[in-house]
This record gives C-alpha cells, structure tokens and sequence, in this order.
C-alpha cells in the first residue's frame, strides 16, 4: 500500500471527468486500498480517485469514528434524494476551507463493489454529503464551484497563499 499525492484545486485534473470502471483486477484492488490509506492519513471522510489523478468512478467514504466503516463505491448512482442538509462540508483538495453546499440529507443508491458485484445503499447525514460531494470530484467538479465568482476566487487566492508559505 502507499499514501498517494491528493491534487489541491484549483488543478485542471481536477475537473476531468471519470470513466466507468470496466475491469475488477490487481490494479483496481490495489488503488482501493491505496485510496484508503492516503484517506485514512489525510485524514479525511471520503475520497475520490480524481482526487489522487486516477480518473475512474471510484471513490471512498467512512465516517465513522473509528475509521472502522469503509464504504467503497464504484460507478455510483444517485436514484432518489430527499431533504436538504444543513451541514457545511471541506474538501481534502481544498485545504481550510469549509462551506454550506446544497446536498440532499437522504440518498438511495446503487453501485459496484471492488469485486464486481452490484449493490444498493441508503445514507443520511453526513455520509449522504460526503457520497454526494465525492460523486461530484468523478463528475469533474469541486465543491467550492458552487459559491459565488467572487467566493471562488478569494478561495483560489487563500490556497495559493498556503502554497507558498509551505514552501
């Protein structure tokens, strides 16, 4: 397993979108529990395989407390949403920034588990926000895309900012 690097927004790679997983091999194996570990380390809630610069449907979740829920869905689809979440969310892309994006508070789903087989899923809370937000990354969009021009473009010049002083 290897921490993998995450891509910090604004890169472009960010905004490619993933293609349908078609192959359940070694190497689709490996990038999960890859994925996990730089997730795990990060730390984070959830991460998508854009987000490393792997553009596939694949992305991760666990919320729980003890990082002990791993949830794995690839080529995932929202069938029905209800609600409206209140919960501001971050990004392990956009570091220290966190914001209120319009997310259903319900969600029923279906998806591919790392074996191929399918399955369907219900979340709420925080879970539903982080599936929602990390099915966004697949689509080529990061959540700070849904503030205002303005917004993005304080957010854009705080992370470069960050940069820099990091070295």
């Amino acid at each position: 397993m290897a921490i993998l690097q995450i891509l910090q927004y604004p890169d472009p790679r960010l905004h490619r979108v993933a293609e349908p997983v078609v192959s359940f091999d070694q190497e689709l194996q490996r990038l999960v529990s890859d994925m996990a570990e730089t997730m795990y380390a990060a730390p984070g809630v959830g991460l998508a395989a854009t987000q490393v610069d792997v553009h596939r449907q694949v992305l991760l979740a666990d919320t729980s407390e003890r990082h002990d829920d791993l949830m794995i869905l690839i080529n995932p689809e929202i069938l029905e949403g209800k609600g409206t979440s209140d919960m501001e969310e971050g990004c392990l892309s956009v570091p220290g920034i966190y914001e209120l994006v319009p997310r259903y508070e319900w969600i029923r789903g279906r998806a591919v588990d790392a074996a191929g087989k399918a399955f369907t899923f219900e979340a709420e809370g925080l879970l539903a926000v982080c599936i929602q937000h990390e099915m966004d990354h697949l689509k080529g969009r990061v959540f700070v895309e849904y503030l205002s021009r303005l917004k993005q473009m304080r957010i854009v010049s705080k992370l470069r900012k960050q940069q820099r002083r990091a070295g």
